[in-house]
C-alpha cells in the first residue's frame, strides 16, 4: 500500500469517526442496533460502483434518524446512507463485492464490509450481531470502537504523560534562552529542545484522535489539551528557522519539520539522530558552537509583526547582533521607526535579564 493512500484512508477514518463520535446521531443509531442484537452493515455513500454491487432491497430516500436506522436494520440486507449520514438512501440491499479482493476477516457480514470498502472507497460500518462490536471499514483499514471509558481511561493517562513532558520542554526552552543570550548554544541544546518539542506534539496528536473519537464526552479533555499545547507548534517552527543550516542545498523549514516527523520513537531518544535531523552534524559535532538568528527571542517582543521580525533577522544575521545593536542600529530597519525601535531594544533587554535570572537564581 503506498504512503500517500495509507495518509489518504488515516484521514478518512479520521473524518468518519467524528461523525459517528458519542452525541452524534449516527452513534445513537448503532448503540441502538447494538442493544437490539440484531447486527448491521452500512455503507456510507452512494455512486454507480455502490449501485453495481447492490442487489435487492428499497429505495427510500428518507431524513436519517436513529430510531429508523434501528428499525430498518432488522431486515437482512445492508443500509446505504449518503456521505453525510443525513439520509437513508436504501435499506435491505445485498451487497456483492467483488470476491477476488483480498480480505482476512472470516464472518460473512465482516468480509462483506471489508471488501466493499476496498471496492467503493466509501467508509463501511459493520456491527457484529455476535461479537457485540462495531467495526469501520475505510479503505485497507479497519478500526474497532471502543467504550468510552476505556478511551478516557487510555486518553488521561496520555495528558498526565503530556503535562509532564510539557514541563521537561518549559524547562529546556528556558535554558536555551539563557544560553542562546550568553551565547554558549551547543548543538545538542538545540537537539535536545527539538526533541522535546516533537515528543509532546506527537503525545498531543494521540490525545487529539482520543477527544475526535469521544465526541462530546471528550469536551473538557480537548480544552486541557489545548492549554497544555498553546504555542507548542510556533515553538517548533521558530526554533528549526533560528538553527536551519545555511547549505549550498538550501532546506527549507518544512524539509527538516518532516524530518522529525520521520523519525522512529528509537530515533527519536537519540538526541544525535535529531542533531542529523535538524541537519546540525552528527553526535560528534554535538558540543559545537551554534549560533540563533534571533526569530525565538524576537517573537516574544510584543505587538512585533512578523514581516518586522523577518527584517530585523535578515538585517543583523544573528541574536547577538541584535542584542548589542543600539537604537539608531535598530531604525535602519525598514519598517522600525523611532518607537518600534525602542520597543524591540527594551524588550530584547527584559527578555535577557530575566532569562538569565531564571538561570541563575
Amino acid at each position: 500500500m503506498a504512503a500517500n493512500d495509507r495518509t489518504d484512508d488515516v484521514l478518512r477514518l479520521r473524518a468518519t469517526l467524528a461523525s459517528i463520535a458519542p452525541g452524534t446521531p449516527l452513534r445513537d443509531g448503532l448503540e441502538r442496533i447494538l442493544r437490539g442484537r440484531t447486527g448491521g452493515l452500512l455503507v456510507l455513500g452512494s455512486d454507480k460502483t455502490v449501485d453495481s454491487i447492490s442487489t435487492g432491497g428499497f429505495f427510500l430516500d428518507i431524513p436519517f434518524t436513529a430510531t429508523g436506522l434501528r428499525e430498518l436494520a432488522k431486515m437482512d440486507g445492508a443500509l446505504v446512507l449518503d456521505r453525510d449520514a443525513q439520509r437513508i438512501l436504501h435499506a435491505a440491499v445485498h451487497l456483492m463485492p467483488d470476491p477476488s479482493i483480498y480480505s482476512e476477516e472470516t464472518g460473512t457480514r465482516h468480509r462483506t464490509a471489508d471488501r466493499v470498502a476496498r471496492q467503493t472507497g466509501f467508509p463501511v460500518i459493520s456491527v457484529s450481531q455476535s461479537m457485540q462490536i462495531i467495526a469501520v471499514y475505510v479503505g485497507e483499514i479497519r478500526y474497532v470502537l471502543e467504550d468510552s471509558g476505556q478511551i478516557l481511561s487510555r486518553a488521561n493517562q496520555a495528558l498526565a504523560t503530556l503535562e509532564r513532558y510539557k514541563l521537561r520542554l518549559d524547562e529546556v526552552s528556558s535554558t536555551l534562552s539563557a544560553l542562546e543570550i550568553e551565547d554558549l548554544v551547543t548543538t545538542r541544546d538545540v537537539a535536545v529542545v527539538a526533541q522535546r518539542l516533537e515528543m509532546v506534539t506527537r503525545i498531543a496528536r494521540e490525545i487529539e484522535d482520543y477527544v475526535l473519537e469521544l465526541g462530546s464526552d471528550g469536551r473538557l479533555l480537548a480544552l486541557q489539551l489545548d492549554e497544555l499545547v498553546t504555542g507548542v507548534d510556533l515553538e517548533r517552527e521558530l526554533v528549526i528557522r533560528d538553527y536551519l543550516p545555511g547549505t549550498r542545498r538550501r532546506r527549507t523549514s518544512d524539509d527538516v519539520l518532516h524530518a522529525l516527523e520521520s523519525l522512529s520513537p528509537t530515533d527519536l531518544v537519540d538526541v544525535a539522530a535529531v542533531a542529523r535531523a535538524l541537519g546540525l552534524g552528527a553526535s560528534e559535532h554535538l558540543d559545537g558552537a551554534v549560533t540563533p538568528r534571533g526569530y525565538r527571542l524576537l517573537a516574544k517582543v510584543p505587538r512585533l509583526p512578523g514581516a518586522v521580525v523577518d527584517r530585523l533577522v535578515d538585517h543583523f544575521g544573528s541574536l547577538q547582533k541584535l542584542l548589542s545593536a543600539s537604537i539608531d542600529d535598530l531604525q535602519a530597519v525598514d519598517g522600525v521607526g523611532e518607537l518600534r525601535a525602542r520597543s524591540v531594544r527594551e524588550g530584547l533587554s527584559r527578555l535577557a535579564e530575566s532569562s538569565i535570572l531564571e538561570r541563575y537564581v
